[in-house]
């Protein structure tokens, strides 16, 4: 028996002005969920929002106080960083992914949000003669939501069939055309938590030098692959990067997850050395400015979107970075937690009747971590979206992220330990129900 009724689910959806629930974004879902459990007391169980379910970290919010505390409130940040970032931002992708970016091409944003929104923006003006997006799918939705912003056009394929060197001719079919100005993905991946392989990073990077475009690699759950440890600065296995392979490239470091620093709204743009110092005549016609992609993309475009991102909260990242090199923090250590609430979650869904719709990278199971991927045999995506909710789970259909598989995402986050026997019943009486 299912715990909320359809006409309450209706209800619920009318009300949080839900137009679509199969369709539902991730903060209509949460509004829905929100409503259901106010309205009748029982908890949900929250698979929908990816935020942080673990404590800020206080090495973070220590600096961030200490930086206060010295009068820098009083100033404006400069739009290319305060320089403790930057040096600390050099110095982690050199510990923990073996590549050298020099601290002036690690630029501070306001979160991965505003980073990728200004990359965007300076990767389809740099040529007139490209001017869409590519996405590597299933990905953000966030993303494809800026271009429409921006008017900017995109393409996407779903990477389910084209794994390992499959994925070399769908992605030379897609770059042939020569108007591709980003190819956008991220690893681990949100929402499937697929991971890139080597080889597959290879054929991106060869093939972005090749078709010239510029891949800006999400890297928002930074190290946060369970099968690997990842957790020694200077010391292999280094995290898998495209930037190993081209030279075209910009990579996203937030301190959302791997610091549980959602809050402040602090990431950072690295660029390769060389594509920072790249001349490009459509900016100078532009701008005015001197034609260089990381000084317009700095002082040009992102400072106009957000003025410099916040002093004191570059300070708290910079100290975070700087002892997570110095091996002091453990970030690593520290976000294992997600691994093991999906290991849990995922054994409740896939013994009442669930499979995991992503469940392979090449030729290895998925790690576990932030988020996994959930299919109900005999259900479309939309259909199981909405049987979830009536059963007080609230999640998105994994139609939202560009997939063309049927079913739905699920984020660890928001478990909590007292949750489990509850998913465990409710899932048990789902699949009664639906077997019936």
């Amino acid at each position: 028996m299912k715990i909320f009724s359809d006409a309450l689910v209706a209800e619920a959806a009318s009300a949080s002005n839900v137009a679509d629930i199969s369709h539902a974004t991730i903060g209509e879902t949460l509004l829905m969920a929100q409503y259901l459990e106010q309205k009748t007391g029982i908890p949900f169980i929250r698979m929908d929002q990816g935020s942080p379910g673990l404590p800020a970290n206080r090495y973070g919010i220590e600096a961030e106080k200490r930086a206060l505390d010295s009068g820098i409130g009083s100033q404006y940040p400069a739009a290319a960083g305060v320089p403790d970032l930057k040096k600390a931002a050099s110095d982690f992708v050199k510990a923990f992914m073996d590549i050298d970016v020099s601290p002036r091409s690690c630029v501070p944003t306001v979160g991965s949000v505003a980073g990728s929104f200004g990359a965007f923006i300076a990767c389809c003006q740099r040529d007139p003669s490209k001017d869409k997006v590519l996405f590597i799918d299933p990905g953000f939705p966030i993303q494809k939501s800026q271009l429409r912003v921006l008017g900017i056009s995109w393409k996407e394929f779903d990477i389910f069939p084209y794994r390992g060197e499959a994925l070399r001719a769908k992605l030379e079919d897609e770059l042939k055309s020569g108007d591709i100005a980003a190819i956008v993905y991220s690893n681990p991946n949100n929402p499937a938590w697929i991971s890139l392989e080597e080889d597959e990073l290879a054929i991106i990077g060869e093939l972005a030098t090749k078709y010239d475009a510029i891949v800006m690699e999400d890297l928002a759950y930074f190290a946060m692959e369970s099968r690997r440890d990842l957790s020694h600065p200077y010391k292999a296995p280094f995290v898998r990067t495209v930037a190993r392979y081209t030279d075209n490239y910009i990579l996203m470091l937030s301190s959302s997850k791997i610091f549980s620093y959602a809050g402040q709204r602090m990431a950072l743009v690295c660029i390769s050395d060389k594509l920072f110092e790249r001349h490009f005549p459509a900016f100078v016609e532009r701008y005015h400015d001197s034609g260089i992609f990381g000084a317009t993309f700095t002082a040009s475009i992102q400072y106009m979107i957000t003025s410099g991102a916040t002093a004191t909260t570059q300070y708290g990242y910079a100290e975070m970075l700087r002892l997570s090199c110095e091996g002091k923090i453990n970030f690593v250590e520290d976000t294992k937690e997600y691994a093991i609430r999906a290991k849990k979650m995922k054994k409740i869904f896939c013994d009442n009747g669930f499979t995991i719709t992503y469940p392979k990278d090449v030729n290895e199971e998925i790690g576990d971590g932030f988020f996994f991927s959930l299919s109900y045999p005999g259900m479309s995506g939309s259909e199981l979206v909405r049987e979830l909710i009536c059963y007080g789970v609230s999640s998105i259909n994994l139609d939202t992220t560009g997939s063309l598989q049927q079913g739905v995402r699920a984020c660890t986050s928001r478990m909590r330990e007292e949750l489990y026997p509850v998913l465990e019943e409710r899932m048990r009486q789902f699949k009664e129900d639906h077997d019936a």
